[in-house]
């Protein structure tokens, strides 16, 4: 077993052989990789990347369903209600709606701690914080400094209530900064905005904006994960820029409807992690500038219930609530 593999297995909390049969309670019909956001979104890149290494093990096939809209609180709760729960509907979920959408949402379409039942975290993505090539700062405490003397300053998201979102008002609130959030439906129409000078400030994923950065369009001040990225490797953490609150990431992964059969999970999970045990899969992954998780069920389940807490802080902090 090559050392991925391995990790792979223990993150699972079992080896690889103690893991079911690939097709045991397989479900019989194709499984349906429901996605709460646009194609080319990164929820979209990863989630088809899984769905394609998914497509030897499931026998009668993966097909992936995109369903925008309200931060993916859409396509969730198609999820939480779809009968029967035998694993042929599946949402491939993210930070925002699994970990956020209860504290931004007064009435919320699920539950995540009552409608789902984890399968596996499958990858987890860091953000840059990036603005206009013109703008005068080439660090954080100077673009801080900046934007103090400004009137206002807008900060680009690619949705309210997504990690993006959030992430910029941590760094007003921590930085004390007039900002007001600027709301994207579509990536793209954000990056032409950050581009084009029209707001002053984001947090994109760091595969989104590297080749931006690398090419002279955007400056990166820094970046959220918890060590340097490869991609942009002058770029300092939030940590070195002396703002270790910004250290934050999305992450994605499969749940299925709560009342799915625990053989059922066992072998969805046990296709997942054999997927992502794939050289070919993990380099594809890393590839689009995500982090390969692999981790299976309990332990996803606990990660999503720690994030749930912490981002309720961060909600409240911020005094945000998403328009019912």
């Amino acid at each position: 077993m090559n050392p991925f593999s391995r990790r792979a297995a223990l993150a699972a909390g079992t080896g690889l052989l103690a893991l079911p049969p690939a097709h045991a309670q397989m479900p019989e019909r194709p499984v349906r990789l429901v996605l709460g956001f646009p194609p080319g979104s990164g929820p979209d890149v990863v989630g088809r990347i899984l769905a394609e290494a998914l497509r030897e093990g499931v026998p009668a096939g993966v097909v992936v369903d995109n369903k925008p809209g309200a931060a993916g609180a859409i396509a969730a709760g198609e999820i939480a209600r779809s009968a029967p729960a035998d694993g042929t509907a599946l949402l491939f979920g993210e930070v925002s709606q699994l970990a956020m959408a209860p504290s931004t949402y007064a009435r919320l379409p699920y539950d995540p701690s009552r409608d789902f039942a984890a399968v596996a975290e499958v990858a987890a993505a860091d953000f840059a914080f990036v603005v206009p090539a013109n703008t005068p700062a080439n660090d954080l405490a100077t673009y801080v400094v900046w934007a103090r003397a400004r009137p206002q300053t807008f900060m680009g998201t690619f949705g309210a209530g997504t990690p993006g979102h959030f992430g910029a008002a941590l760094l007003s609130n921590g930085a004390g900064l007039r900002t007001e959030a600027v709301h994207f439906r579509a990536t793209g129409d954000a990056m032409t905005a950050i581009l084009g000078g029209d707001v002053q400030g984001m947090f994109g994923t760091v595969a989104l904006v590297a080749p931006h950065v690398r090419a002279g369009r955007l400056k990166a001040l820094l970046v959220t994960g918890p060590s340097r990225s490869p991609l942009l490797p002058e770029v300092p953490t939030a940590a070195e820029a002396g703002q270790p609150a910004l250290a934050f990431h999305a992450w994605f992964g499969l749940v299925a409807p709560a009342a799915t059969p625990a053989p059922v999970l066992d072998t969805l999970e046990a296709a997942v992690l054999r997927a992502l045990a794939s050289p070919a899969t993990r380099t594809r992954m890393e590839d689009a500038g995500f982090r390969v998780a692999a981790n299976g069920r309990q332990s996803f389940a606990a990660m999503m219930a720690a994030e749930r807490t912490r981002w309720a802080e961060v909600v409240r902090a911020t005094g945000f609530r998403a328009l019912e």
